[in-house]
């Protein structure tokens, strides 16, 4: 009897497919690449059509040696990697080092880890894709390239253990230039004007629209009180009512981009963290009896394509769970962005029947709640619109204009099943007018004018980082996760209540690379690469001569800024404290994540001290004190008194300024599911607050 070896990158995955194809298979893991380029020496031979010299990775000698003697006594070997371009290269290495005939076809791909999935893909293998190769070693050779020219220049010239990446130095730059406009942004005054209105007894909110038929911005407290100045006595005239049917489309299912940034507002997960938990359902969980199924498709796509069969299997679910009219069998799918490689389907359930309430007791907490989002999301895509009425009314009295909108949801369609978050955390919610009648009066119950001010731009969270980044064309689904867990570990950026903020380290490391290779590290550059790298896998372009066309002038720029770059000193700040251990003169250091207090006396004293933020509160507890922000040893910020250990107050919760109007005690912010909430510590007062 024949015998057939398939290798595979991690155990889960073996354990997964082995299920499926018998006793003829034996399936082996790979553990990723067993060859890459050295990390002590470049590793690219310029001269030589920037030939790559790949090596055993250290530490993959033991697998090596196991996968090459089961190699021996298998009469074909199958090389199942993940089906993209990295997966694409560990077969190919794989290949070389267990001596595979490249064009023997020995490679199999699959877009899910099922039975029939499995076994159509062994009925029809293929060989190694060159093409998928060449752009996967172009992106390699290129960021190592950029990587180990630029990094040691900043070795010398700033300080050692930087590094400068292609992708991940224009992501640090979106971040620094965010909070350049945020510095520079001066805030706008303006005004509101809310009013409760009642008509028939029943009282409904309307906001102030406009002079004489025309909207109009109020500026000032001046143009409030000549508006309110306006207004005769306390009937509105109702002078128009608009009522209008509306349909609501669902979201089409997950991309990588868009499964890391619904995750981030609805589970409050990382990136990195919701990749690793979407690689567990990929590669398959163990369901008891049924044994290990792989729950979902392969998590690094652009696409939002579904399969016919899949498409077929979720509408006759949603007829039979929700009732025909919820199933939608008309709609057109959406195009794939102008970026988009499109070479996989989207993210979804590997079958609509795997319900996430019934693998509750097979599931951890945080992979049931990742594959509920990806479940509901694709049912929902497959079903009928929602239907929401809408009601505008226009109110008029001497020339002012207030405008009330209402809508509420007639049919619920897809939102039945799941609707999309967005990034202020607010729910939309039925806002119910009376039925009002044109031609008719309301009278004016009371008028509330606020004063409020433009505010900056948000500064980036993951989830909008990585959507800015789609949108702009930097990096690809497999990148955007290391590249926002590379700036961090590098302490180029840091993450203050969830949002990005550069370090001192990682702005002047983006001044000194811009100001010798603005070419290199911007936007427009990025995206370019990118697209031509699209193209080698396409087999429209050679690699080689990508890189060559880039690395001419780039080796130019590396010489002159060898000559002309600046030495940086880092001096250290005096922090105007003593040490409390030697009582020599405590001093501010950069660290990998941002500046710290240390004894200046070092070595002969290691004290270091955090830098704590100073809230101004007073202490409620011994009247001493001043709040500080502090943190855990999980990174977590909580509150507590400076004089500590004497006095011992400590808060979960952000402590304000201001004091109870009720009782006169410490207010504290709290952080609800969706939104704020300011909440006393003592009796019952509260205030909602928008996120």
């Amino acid at each position: 009897m024949e015998k057939y070896l398939v290798i595979v990158e991690s155990p889960a995955k073996a354990k997964t497919i082995k299920k499926y194809l018998g006793s003829k298979y034996e399936v082996k893991a790979s553990m990723g690449h067993v060859r890459d380029l050295p990390r002590s020496q470049i590793g690219v031979d310029v001269e030589e059509n920037y030939e790559p010299k790949y090596i055993t990775i250290r530490g993959k000698g033991p697998v090596l040696k196991e996968l090459k003697t089961a190699a021996k006594k298998a009469d074909k070997i199958y090389l199942a990697a993940d089906p993209d371009r990295e997966g694409e290269a560990i077969a190919w290495h794989l290949a070389h080092s267990l001596d595979v005939e490249i064009d023997s076809e020995c490679r199999v791909v699959f877009n899910e880890i099922t039975k029939n999935a499995i076994k159509d893909s062994f009925k029809r293998p293929r060989k190694i894709n060159m093409d998928l190769v060449d752009a996967q070693q172009a992106r390699r050779v290129l960021d190592r390239l950029v990587g180990y020219k630029v990094s040691p220049l900043l070795w010398k010239k700033i300080k050692k253990g930087l590094s400068a990446g292609r992708v991940q130095t224009v992501a640090v730059r979106l971040i620094v230039e965010r909070e350049r406009e945020i510095e520079a942004f001066k805030p706008e005054e303006y005004w509101k004007i809310k009013g409760v209105f009642s008509s028939e007894k029943k009282e409904f909110e309307a906001q102030f629209y406009g002079l004489n038929g025309k909207k109009a911005d109020l500026s000032n407290e001046k143009e409030v009180n000549e508006v309110l100045g306006k207004i005769s006595g306390k009937k509105f005239h109702i002078q128009s009512v608009q009522k209008k049917e509306r349909k609501r489309n669902p979201s089409p299912p997950f991309i990588t981009s868009s499964l890391q940034q619904e995750a981030a507002r609805k589970l409050n997960f990382r990136a990195k963290k919701t990749m690793m938990i979407a690689q567990q359902l990929y590669e398959g969980i163990d369901l008891g009896k049924e044994g290990t199924v792989g729950l979902i498709t392969y998590m690094r796509t652009d696409s939002t394509r579904i399969s016919d069969t899949a498409k077929d299997e979720a509408r006759e679910f949603i007829t039979k769970e929700y009732g025909k009219e919820y199933t939608d069998s008309t709609r057109a799918e959406k195009k794939a962005g102008k970026n988009a490689q499109d070479a996989h389907e989207a993210i979804r359930p590997t079958s609509v029947m795997y319900q996430p309430s019934k693998l509750k007791e097979y599931l951890s907490r945080d992979q049931l709640r990742l594959y509920r989002l990806i479940w509901e999301r694709f049912v929902a895509s497959q079903m009928a619109s929602a239907i929401l009425d809408t009601m505008t009314v226009d109110l008029e009295n001497n020339g002012v204009t207030f405008r009330a909108n209402g809508s509420a949801v007639k049919f619920q369609g897809f939102m039945k099943v799941y609707v999309e978050g967005n990034d202020d955390g607010k729910e939309e919610k039925d806002r119910l007018l009376p039925d009002l009648k044109e031609g008719n009066t309301a009278e004016k119950k009371n008028l509330e004018p606020t004063q409020h001010f433009t505010q900056p731009p948000p500064r980036y969270s993951e989830a909008r980082l990585v959507r800015t980044m789609e949108e702009l064309g930097i990096g690809r689904p497999s990148t955007y996760a290391p590249t926002l867990d590379t700036i961090q570990k590098r302490g180029y950026v840091a993450l203050d209540d969830k949002k990005f903020v550069p370090t001192e380290m990682g702005e002047l490391v983006l001044q000194m690379t811009l100001e010798f290779f603005p070419e290199v590290f911007n936007v427009e550059f990025t995206a370019k690469m990118e697209s031509e790298l699209d193209e080698v896998e396409e087999g429209k372009e050679n690699w080689i001569g990508i890189i060559d066309s880039f690395y001419q002038g780039f080796e130019k720029k590396l010489k002159i800024a060898e000559e002309e770059m600046q030495k940086v000193e880092i001096k250290d700040e005096p922090a105007g404290e003593d040490c409390e251990k030697c009582g020599s003169e405590m001093v501010f250091k950069m660290g990998r994540y941002g500046k710290f207090m240390a004894c200046s006396n070092f070595p002969d004293c290691r004290n270091t001290k955090a830098i704590v933020k100073d809230t101004g509160v007073p202490c409620p507890e011994c009247q001493k004190g001043t709040i500080v922000e502090r943190k855990s040893k999980k990174k977590r910020i909580f509150y507590g008194c400076n004089t500590y250990p004497e006095c011992e107050f400590v808060s979960w919760d952000k402590p304000l300024a201001r004091k109870c109007p009720k009782c006169d005690s410490m207010l504290v912010e709290k952080k609800l599911k969706k939104g704020k909430a300011v909440q006393c510590v003592k009796c019952d007062y509260s205030e909602e607050q928008g996120k």
